[in-house]
Order: structure tokens, then sequence, then C-alpha cells
């Protein structure tokens, strides 16, 4: 087991264990891209938000979401505010016999959240004999976890990569189509052709998914609708609340407290 101070670097290839767990309160951290040769990792929050980018693509994953990363992906992992950071890290060669080689969102229930817990708290040593039993469940619960979708695709075109990541690292929101047109150059046209090929949405459907992300940070952080709403730059509460309810199902209130 490992505390992690704010700080402090931690190297999980380094380690021999088959599983180990580390669990640390951070705020204001990016972890930069890197990846782990030997490692997967199972990265979660039992509280706060973090966001999680890799070669392509931006996952949100609020207090109800853990994200499973194959060994060598990359990835950079940014929050703001307080977040109780909670990572398991597998050997690479045991963890392929459970879970496969994909990045996937999973749903966290009660059962889970409570078994990555105890794991982040074990010490580092071979698995004991009721540790080993737990993670037999701890594999049957993986395994059967709903997976979410909640995702951004990323462009790759040289002229929208680095600013889309700036977008991303900064919280600040995409401008409308016609402001980055006249900021980069280009034609409102080829910019939506070039959104629409690379990440399946137009420029406008990808912005309004951006701000779709957005807004679940903030209201997982304790932002008000009001605030939420100003923030994105809606005309009103409302019209937030229907573009949220519109997009998931539920009204911002309904969202949180289904995933309590």
């Amino acid at each position: 087991m490992a505390v992690l101070k704010q700080n402090e670097e931690f190297d999980a290839d380094s380690i021999q264990e088959k599983v180990i767990g580390i669990a640390s309160d951070m705020v204001m951290h990016d972890s930069g891209f890197h990846l782990h040769t030997t490692k997967a990792q199972l990265l979660y929050a039992p509280s706060g938000c973090m966001t999680v980018t890799t070669s392509d693509r931006q996952l949100v994953l609020p207090p109800f979401r853990m994200l499973w990363i194959p060994a060598n992906e990359i990835h950079r992992v940014n929050f703001r505010n307080i977040v109780a950071y909670r990572s398991v890290y597998f050997d690479k060669s045991y963890a392929e016999k459970y879970m496969g080689l994909g990045l996937r969102v999973l749903h966290v229930n009660p059962l889970l959240k409570e078994i990555i817990e105890r794991i982040c708290f074990w010490e580092w040593s071979d698995l004991k004999n009721d540790q080993a039993s737990l993670m037999n469940v701890f594999w049957d619960e993986m395994n059967s976890a709903p997976e979410e979708k909640l995702e951004l695709t990323m462009p790759q075109d040289r002229r929208f990569k680095k600013i889309s990541e700036e977008w991303t690292l900064r919280y600040a929101m995409p401008p409308m189509l016609k402001d980055l047109a006249e900021k980069i150059g280009a034609v409102e046209k080829t910019i939506s052709r070039i959104f629409k090929k690379e990440t399946g949405l137009s420029y406008q459907e990808w912005r309004q998914q951006w701000r779709l992300q957005r807004s679940i940070e903030l209201l997982v952080e304790g932002n008000s609708i009001g605030e939420v709403s100003y923030i994105l730059d809606f005309s009103s509460d409302s019209a937030f609340i229907e573009f949220f309810k519109k997009h998931t199902g539920s009204t911002p209130l309904q969202y949180l407290i289904k995933h309590e």
C-alpha cells in the first residue's frame, strides 16, 4: 500500500508484486502523457472528478465510473479540485487473463467500490488466501460491470489537435464555429468536414459533447446549476437543464442522485 503525497513520484513498472494499490487526496494534478509497460491500471476516484486523455480520446471519470487502462496505453490524467485518487496496478500477464487489452470505462457498483478501497490499502506482498479469494470476486464483478460510453474522440489534424488539447487542459470552452474559423483562418465547412471525418461528429456536435462532459465535471465538483449554466455559456438555467436531459435522459440533479 502507498499513500502518495501531492507531488510524490511513483513508478508502477519498478514494482514486482502482481497487484499493487495506491491512494491519495490530490488537487490540481496533471500527470502528463505517460504509459506503463509492464502493468495494466484501474483508475478510480470515490469522490471528485478526473479527466483522462489518451492518444485519440477524452474521457470523464466521475465517482461512479472507473477506467481500465491496458499496459502500453498512453494517457494523461488531469483534475482541478480535490480528488480521492485510487489506482490499482496489475501485472500485465495476470491482468490479460481476466480483462483483455481494450481501454474501457466501466460503472462502479457498491461492491466494486469497497473491493477497490480494500486493495488500495493492502500491504504490497504476494496475495494471501483471503486476498486471492477477494480478487476472484473482483474479476467477476469487473467482467459484468456495464460499460459506459461518455467519451469524446479528439481530432488528429495538426490544425486542431493541439488547440483541442488546450481546451481540455485549460478547461477553456471551445469557441463557436465562426469564431474558430476566424481564429485559425479556415473555412467553416472545412472545419466541420475534418471534424466529421476524424471524430464522427460535426464541429457543432463535438462542441456540444465537450460541454456535456465539462458539465458533469462541474456538477460533481459541487457547482450549482446556475454556475454551470454561466460557465458553459447557456442562455439560461432552463436551457442547460434541457440540454443535459436531452443527452443523458435525466436532469442534472437526477443524474447525480441516480449515481450516488
